[in-house]
């Protein structure tokens, strides 16, 4: 990831942009994330208050609740999941609050995003959790000529 890395930090803004979506649509045509589910198994989202109150009226409750109920202040002052799998995931991988679901977990595996240069290390931190975000890098690596 390394070498590619490089190379990706080389190219024009928009090609690199570019050359991200076109991969993360075509690889996102042929997956259905719920046969996965590692996402929401392994990586806890970052919630933002709109995110907690998005939720929270979604599920009917007071803020304050839904807090106490789910949520933790972690180590670096963002607000978490106390608990992993998400407490909202299902055992067939469905989440009973995807209307309101986070903003993160919206945008996961954030492969489709512009300025894909920002978001190269969180990129390679994903690649161990979503094998839909492993198959673009490799796609993109194929383009180039180079080892993913």
């Amino acid at each position: 990831m390394k070498v590619l890395k490089k190379k990706l930090k080389s190219l024009p803004d928009k090609s690199l942009d570019a050359m991200f979506l076109r991969h993360h649509e075509e690889v996102f045509e042929q997956t259905d994330c719920l046969d996965c589910g590692n996402c929401c198994k392994t990586l806890g989202p970052r919630l933002t208050k709109t995110d907690i109150r998005r939720m929270a009226k979604y599920l009917k409750v007071k803020e304050s609740d839904f807090f106490a109920t789910y949520l933790r202040v972690d180590e670096d002052g963002d607000t978490v999941m106390k608990m992993l799998p998400c407490p909202f995931l299902g055992a067939d991988n469905y989440c009973s609050v995807y209307p309101a679901r986070p903003k993160a977990c919206r945008e996961y595996p954030h492969t489709d995003h512009t300025k894909m240069k920002k978001h190269l290390n969180l990129l390679e931190k994903n690649l161990n959790t979503c094998p839909a975000a492993q198959q673009i890098v490799d796609r993109i690596a194929m383009d180039l000529g180079l080892p993913s």
